[in-house]
């Protein structure tokens, strides 16, 4: 196959936020194609009326877009084989399932819900298997094969309600050859007959992707390990519909696992265990519930994608950190493993990290800028360049630029009154008082003429350092926080190092009155 001829889809449900498993798979597509100099699709899959959820959609595209990937058909580009919307190619479903019922690969079915409930719960009380739908069921159930023509032509000429099912055939069987998992055989006696077609007129899942699949030529089918248990009917499909020669290659990607491995990782847990597991912020339109996405976090998205990346794939080296380029050119199915990857939030912040050092002082100063705006701060150019610097190495999202680094723009109106009670002796207010007097004599603070005051200041009296740099942090940032005191000082200068002293001794005293 001619690497152009590559066509791979992400195709999810507007059932809800994207998790990052969904977009997982769609990155794993995204550099599949992009390697194969393929074409890249977005197709929706909102089949499942019941399901959908309002603005789900619009969240799916948004949040893939801020992640990077770029599709090259889909609903809001179009393309050859448009509309990519489920909900509007019904009348392609339809054709193929008449089609599946004319060879005799499809059948009615009018069992109520309720029927078969029924039926599910009587198996379970007597202790058998678990009741399914299948070629030893169906022939005593309500359907085109196990009743008399009369009573099937009498139930649809009333419009009775009812669904279409595939007919899995008896003890035959099914390989599925997976890129990742090499062969899986399947008997067929251990399936049962799917619904292709619901009462509602709308495909299922099986039959909607199958078709659109064919149709829309894809030529890989790279998905979540969850579908792989779908793969042996969607490959009955293809022999039904005589489509075998070209059917995709299906390559199942191994779970994303909770961080100690216990399970998949869940909608929930992110929130449970203090970490994101949506790309961006989802609000619930139902509940008004608000689940944290990484953008919001302070994760940038190049971060998240290499995050995402390791999470199954492996370089085969010990290269870490990657652009987009170094993945779509290093990137392959082969190297994508079988067994589900823990998700490691700890480690998550290390790839943010490794990213945000990478940042210049000015893309920093730029993702500074909605807390500077927000606090009404607008720092001189140099101020903010020398700022950033100092405090870049202590940032793991973006939010600590800021919690690093707000006491270099406003002064503190609270102190830390445990680290007060720790370092604030009885002669500190005259020691301070001393140092502002000796500051007043210099023509400029800065790093260098405030260490040679220091230095000079504690060899003549023999007061230790700690004892004058800690009063002096706690007037300057209201805690013991911070870069170093000669950083501190040759920020802010002169005038403003005397302003905070002078106010700080004043809050203090209030305190110590209490």
């Amino acid at each position: 196959m001619k690497k152009e001829n590559i066509r791979v889809r992400f195709a999810p449900s507007p059932t809800g936020p994207l998790h990052i498993g969904g977009v997982r798979t769609a990155l794993y597509n995204f550099l599949f194609a992009r390697k194969q100099g393929g074409t890249l699709i977005l197709r929706i899959e909102d089949t499942d009326q019941n399901r959908f959820i309002t603005g789900a959609e619009k969240y799916i595209v948004d949040s893939l877009g801020w992640c990077g990937l770029e599709f090259d058909e889909s609903p809001q580009k179009g393309g050859p084989f448009a509309p990519y919307r489920q909900s509007e190619r019904s009348e392609f479903y339809k054709e193929y399932i008449h089609q599946l019922i004319a060879t005799g690969h499809a059948y009615y079915a009018f069992d109520t819900e309720s029927e078969l409930e029924s039926l599910r719960e009587k198996s379970k009380s007597a202790g058998g298997t678990l009741f399914q739908y299948n070629f030893q069921t169906r022939q005593y159930l309500q359907n085109s094969l196990a009743l008399s023509e009369e009573t099937f032509k009498s139930l649809l000429d009333s419009k009775t309600p009812y669904v279409i099912r595939i007919k899995i055939p008896e003890n035959e069987t099914v390989v599925v050859h997976d890129l990742i998992r090499g062969e899986v055989v399947v008997n067929t006696s251990n399936l049962d007959d799917k619904v292709l077609f619901k009462s509602d007129g709308l495909p299922t899942y099986h039959l909607a992707n199958v078709v659109d699949d064919y149709l829309m030529k894809i030529t890989h089918v790279i998905r979540g390990e969850e579908w792989l248990p779908s793969a042996p009917l969607h490959v009955l499909l293809y022999r039904f519909f005589g489509w075998e020669d070209i059917m995709p290659q299906f390559a199942h990607l191994p779970l994303i696992l909770k961080p100690d491995g216990n399970g998949k990782l869940s909608k929930r847990d992110g929130d449970r265990m203090g970490f994101p597991v949506f790309p961006t912020a989802w609000t619930d339109p139902k509940t008004g519930e608000i689940f944290s996405g990484y953008r919001e976090s302070g994760y940038l998205p190049e971060a998240v994608i290499n995050i995402l990346a390791h999470l199954g794939w492996n370089p085969g080296t010990e290269q870490e950190l990657f652009s987009m380029n170094d993945l779509i050119q290093q990137f392959s199915l082969e190297r994508v493993g079988k067994h589900g990857s823990k998700f490691d939030p700890e480690k998550a912040k290390w790839f943010n990290h490794q990213y945000l050092q990478r940042k210049t002082d000015e893309e920093l100063s730029l993702l500074l800028k909605p807390w500077l705006d927000k606090n009404g701060v607008l720092p001189l150019p140099e101020m903010l360049s020398k700022v950033i610097h100092l405090v870049k190495e202590r940032a793991f999202l973006v939010p600590d630029l800021w919690s690093n680094s707000w006491y270099f723009f406003m002064r503190p109106v609270h102190f830390d009154s445990q680290v007060y009670q720790k370092i604030w002796q009885s002669g500190t207010n005259s020691l301070v008082t001393e140092i502002a007097n000796e500051i007043e004599t210099l023509t400029v603070l800065n790093k260098d003429t405030f260490h040679t005051l220091i230095q000079e200041y504690t060899q003549r009296t023999g007061i230790k350092t700690g004892l004058l740099m800690n009063p002096l942090r706690l007037l300057m940032v209201g805690s013991n926080q911070g870069p170093g005191m000669m950083d501190l000082a040759d920020v802010l200068g002169k005038e403003e190092f005397l302003t905070r002293i002078r106010l700080g001794l004043e809050s203090l005293a209030h305190l110590q009155t209490k």
